[in-house]
């Protein structure tokens, strides 16, 4: 197995779980991973380069991805389920069609240097893959607390 054979197996792993579970959530980690993966592949964001921004029509700007929203913003993030997994679904694809392109060397090149030590394409990879199984959690656990009551 390859390291992006591992990375593929664990980012086709998400699909299988977002579906049916809670919107601010699904649109967080979709925008995470739309943002972080877009930057290391040198694309544009989906979220903007294919009209989600505007379809969803949230009171953001557009390169806002919920981090340190309060209870208000996530609350405004009420958009439809078709569009809701439309969008989750588009950024799916564009990070498993990456990932399938790159190569063992490829996770070791730099795509950060804000940090220390710097940041390489497969700690990005893994970060992104935890951050989205981290939100599924809650949004698992949010729904089934939900169906209990």
């Amino acid at each position: 197995m390859t390291g992006a054979d591992l990375l593929v197996d664990a980012f086709e792993r998400i699909p299988e779980q977002v579906h049916g579970v809670i919107a601010w959530l699904i649109w967080h980690l979709s925008r995470i991973e739309d943002d972080h993966i877009a930057d290391v592949a040198g694309r544009p964001q989906v979220w903007t380069s294919d009209g989600w921004a505007t379809r969803w029509r949230l009171p953001f700007d557009a390169a806002d991805t919920g981090y340190g929203h309060t209870s208000e913003q996530v609350a405004a993030v009420n958009g439809n389920a078709e569009l809701l997994l439309g969008y989750f679904d588009a950024v799916h694809q564009m990070t498993a069609n990456f990932v399938r392109t790159i190569t063992d060397r490829d996770l070791d090149r730099i795509v950060d240097e804000q940090w220390d030590p710097p940041v390489t394409l497969g700690v990005r990879l893994v970060s992104v893959a935890g951050h989205n199984f981290e939100q599924l959690a809650q949004a698992d656990f949010v729904r089934g607390l939900l169906l209990r009551k």
